[in-house]
């Protein structure tokens, strides 16, 4: 390649801002030395592959090295087709100018856009169908996720607009997010609970004063080709502090609604796989563009940790310890094969695999024996499998979960349930609801994110 290495991501981003949706872009790679009075810089699959998530493509097809047609054995060549997805409803051409082609005095547009990709993947349950063409979001969601996006970067200084230091100069930092520097990023997930009551009047403060950013800056500014606003919502004046603050849905809901095009809510479920690394990379060169201005070098390590969206750590200790207390009163046997289950061979499988989508929910962990566990692996089930083993995963959440001796672990199950998997109804959660959002969800895994298959 002639390009030098500092000036690939602008020379691909010229590139791909050329192609139109569904368009492929070939590229040949030449391994081995250059021709005579030649010079080339050396690139691999594996950049060119970085360099299309950053901009939102992908590479569709890459060929194995070819043997030169000249004869030459010292020279081979790859070739990658790259592509930029599209679905067909406009949504990608859209979300790609607005996170690569948008002008942006600040770093709000991207927050917004990777806080509905962050609620289209781990919290899409919470979203609400409005007429054909619109799906509603509690507001008090898109402020929290807001504020956990936020809260490393600015614990570190990055800059979120050209004299933004610190904390100053953002319009949502106010009393309410600075008497939250003690509490950490990973404490607001939705279900968490136990604030103090100075706490819980900080965060309230604080999700208002995010809400109120986001709405009056990036839902105003991010448009259509006609100036017509993308987003839209509908506010509730701030209530009292409950007291006791829980982050449900009742709670989040009661800030008001973010009102999505349906068309881009799905892209968002669909394509999150392409489009949050589009984003991540441009919120990075945003930062240091005014970090540069500012006279200062982000360490890329740093910056690359605190971009990073907090997920769980595998935690299966309260459904372990509920099982192995079932063990001790009652036959429990494997969901998948049914084989008799002991505190010696007894493992939680994630049923939808922890390596394919981050969910720890009680939903999720269904006792296994361990030698199925093994088989299973990191694939997901087939609805066929989850259809046989139907009743065996609804006894065990009846039995492990929803059971009347176990109220905290019956609402936790309800409300992890509610948020992270779709067709939930808000009102009452059952074992039979929640089997029909897991399939949902395993529809989804399977087809969008091509998901390897358990066939047990």
């Amino acid at each position: 390649m002639h390009v030098p290495k500092s000036e690939r991501p602008r020379a691909f981003r010229k590139l791909v801002s050329l192609m139109k949706p569904g368009a492929r872009m070939a590229i040949t790679l030449r391994h081995g030395p250059p021709a005579v009075g030649q010079s080339v810089h050396e690139v691999t699959a594996a950049e060119i592959e970085q360099l299309c998530r950053d901009h939102g493509a992908y590479v569709e097809h890459q060929s194995s090295a070819v043997l030169d047609q000249r004869g030459r054995s010292e020279v081979s060549w790859t070739q990658l087709i790259v592509r930029l997805p599209d679905d067909g409803t406009g949504a990608l051409p859209l979300l790609r100018q607005v996170i690569l082609n948008d002008s942006k005095e600040t770093t709000y547009k991207l927050a917004l856009l990777r806080v509905l990709c962050r609620i289209a993947d781990g919290a899409a349950g919470l979203a609400r169908v409005r007429g054909d063409d619109h799906v509603a979001l509690p507001l008090g969601l898109v402020g929290l996720y807001w504020l956990r996006l936020f809260k490393p970067l600015l614990k570190e200084s990055f800059p979120q607009s050209a004299d933004n230091v610190g904390l100053t100069k953002l319009g949502f930092v106010k009393a309410g997010y600075r008497a939250l520097e003690s509490t950490s990023h990973l404490d607001l997930r939705i279900g968490m609970t136990g604030f103090s009551k100075s706490s819980s009047a900080a965060l309230h403060a604080a999700l208002g004063d995010a809400i109120k950013t986001i709405t009056t800056m990036p839902m105003r500014y991010i448009t259509q080709a006609d100036g017509e606003p993308v987003f839209s919502s509908e506010s509730k004046r701030r209530g009292a502090v409950p007291a006791t603050l829980r982050l449900d849905e009742a709670y989040l809901a009661s800030f008001g609604e973010c009102f999505v095009p349906s068309a881009l809510w799905v892209a968002l479920q669909r394509y999150t796989v392409w489009i949050e690394p589009a984003i991540e990379a441009e919120w990075a060169r945003l930062m240091k563009r005014y970090a540069e201005g500012q006279g200062r070098t982000l360490d890329p390590m740093g910056l690359s940790q605190a971009m990073a969206w907090p997920d769980p750590d595998r935690d299966v200790r309260a459904a372990r310890e509920r099982a192995l207390a079932l063990l001790e009163a009652t036959d429990l046997r494997c969901v998948w094969s049914g084989r008799r289950l002991s505190a010696e061979n007894l493992e939680m499988d994630h049923c939808l695999p922890f390596a394919v989508w981050s969910c720890d929910d009680l939903w999720n962990l269904l006792p296994t024996h361990k030698e199925i566990n093994l088989r299973k692996s990191d694939r997901v089930p087939s609805s066929i499998v989850l259809r046989r083993r139907q009743q065996s995963i609804l006894e065990w959440w009846q039995q492990g979960y929803c059971a009347p001796e176990t109220p905290v672990l019956r609402e936790r199950f309800a409300i992890e349930a509610r948020a992270t998997l779709p067709s939930i109804d808000a009102a009452a959660v059952t074992p039979d609801e929640v089997f029909s959002g897991l399939l949902m969800q395993q529809m989804r895994l399977r087809h969008d994110q091509q998901a390897p298959v358990w066939e047990g």
